[in-house]
């Protein structure tokens, strides 16, 4: 059975330096703007780090990352070269951002080597990868037994397994795969399960293969003042045009809008794009490679409004989202906690609006009760077009046909435009390097003459195939 450790009040947040950590992490951690714990990183770090299974239950956005990257990382031997820890996700995209955060979080150690095993991706580079080592491994269930089974990845050095969104895991029909990766890791090791629900599956996980573990949870809530939440009445037939009027209205720099189904995102999108808006749709069957570019061009501003079930946002983290549209209430309050917690972080403020038919009061009635206040009600009367320009993203993606495999770095690529065509920093955004691909932000003034000089042009000596990925 789990040991319940209730999740403790603070009256004034606490600090990374009441935790046994090395002097390097704090200041790594201070350097990276980690001033204070998060609830569920004060509630599970102390007991993390003590060695102890830890089952905690905590949303997307609540600093979970860091609460078992910090654990997995206290508990390793930079100086031995295996794997020491692995990560169990339910998606490529939840993966590469667990990837990312602990590579930030590891930088106080010198060459931590982390390594991400999706499926999506061939397998001859993964390969090629682990035979020349690394510390830690993030990856999908799937993938990851397919390299046991190759014997590819060996686990006998490892002493931290983390099981991510393990709720979502188990949605996904992961359960035996879980465990048959759990068994081939040793019974010493410590595990960490962090889910934002608590299903019947979970236990039936930590009953086999936790020992004694200690359950932390902390409440989905978001503090009020933090995000503006407007509620609007609408007919079904309202309401795909009334999304168009609050993006007029409030005019925010990027919006998530949230459809209960993939009909429902699709037909959005469409209706947004035939309005002159730049509008993306994020749903389950979408092909890896369109997936990816929607996600970059989302992150990196050079999409406004990003139009996804749940299912397909599950694990998204957007830097500044300005704005939540719930198209279609949710029936379930705990994932209308889970959307509305996508903005207003990091001490941000964050603007929801819920568009309401009669059919879905009783759910806005739940979610009343779980955020233990009453809604605040709008008419759309009162929406007014704040501009009769229309609402445009500051970015433009290129895409440019080439990435890890033809070895080329986001220094490259800024080298190429500042360098060698004469374009400043100011007007380059984000740069990501794929295994074969590679997306540059660029400022939408000079995109398509920057995408015309680079493919005249070379980077790293080679000529390059340059193309605006635009709707």
């Amino acid at each position: 059975m789990s040991k319940l450790a209730p999740s403790p009040k603070f009256t004034t947040p606490a600090g990374f330096a009441t935790l046994p950590l090395a002097p390097a992490t704090l200041a790594n951690l201070e350097r990276l703007g980690y001033l204070e714990m998060t609830a569920i990183q004060a509630a599970s770090l102390p007991t993390a780090l003590l060695g102890k299974d830890i089952i905690a239950q905590a949303k997307t956005g609540s600093g979970k990352t860091a609460a078992f990257a910090l654990t997995l990382l206290a508990n390793l031997n930079p100086r031995r070269f295996a794997v020491q820890a692995l990560v169990l996700c339910p998606t490529r995209e939840l993966a590469d951002q667990v990837t990312s955060e602990i590579r930030r979080l590891a930088r106080a150690d010198d060459n931590i080597k982390v390594v991400t095993l999706c499926g999506g991706v061939p397998l001859r580079g993964q390969l090629a990868t682990l035979e020349h080592g690394a510390h830690i491994v993030v990856g999908t269930p799937g993938r990851v037994m397919d390299h046991l089974a190759r014997e590819s990845l060996k686990l006998d050095a490892l002493n931290t397994l983390v099981l991510d969104e393990a709720d979502r895991m188990l949605d996904m029909g992961f359960f035996d795969d879980i465990v048959t990766v759990a068994r081939q890791c040793p019974k010493t090791r410590q595990t960490l399960l962090f889910s934002a629900t608590y299903p019947e599956g979970i236990s039936k996980l930590a009953a086999q293969f936790m020992r004694e573990p200690v359950t932390v949870k902390v409440e989905a809530q978001h503090a009020g003042g933090q995000i503006e939440q407007r509620w609007y009445e609408v007919e079904d037939r309202e309401r795909i045009a009334a999304v168009s009027l609050l993006l007029n209205h409030f005019r925010p720099a990027s919006t998530l809008a949230f459809c209960n189904t993939k009909a429902q995102c699709r037909r959005l999108a469409d209706a947004l794009k035939a309005q002159g808006f730049s509008a993306l749709a994020l749903y389950g069957e979408l092909e890896q490679r369109e997936r990816d570019q929607v996600l970059v061009r989302f992150a990196n501003r050079s999409c406004s409004v990003l139009v996804a079930t749940d299912v397909a946002a599950r694990g998204l983290d957007i830097a500044n989202l300005a704005a939540v549209i719930n198209v279609d209430v949710t029936p379930d309050s705990e994932i209308h906690i889970h959307r509305i917690g996508r903005t207003g972080r990091a001490g941000e403020t964050g603007l929801v609006l819920n568009l309401v038919s009669m059919d879905e009061m009783g759910s806005v009635g739940k979610i009343e009760v779980l955020q233990g206040r009453e809604s605040e009600w709008h008419k759309l009367g009162e929406l007014k077009p704040a501009s009769a320009k229309p609402l445009a993203p500051p970015m433009v993606t290129l895409h440019i046909q080439g990435g890890r495999k033809e070895k080329i770095r986001p220094g490259d690529v800024l080298g190429a435009l500042t360098a060698d065509l004469g374009y400043t920093r100011e007007h380059i955004g984000k740069i990501d390097v794929n295994e074969f691909s590679t997306y540059v932000a660029i400022d939408r003034a000079v995109a398509h003459e920057a995408a015309r000089r680079l493919n005249d042009g070379r980077i790293k000596g080679k000529s390059v195939k340059v193309r605006v990925l635009e709707d």
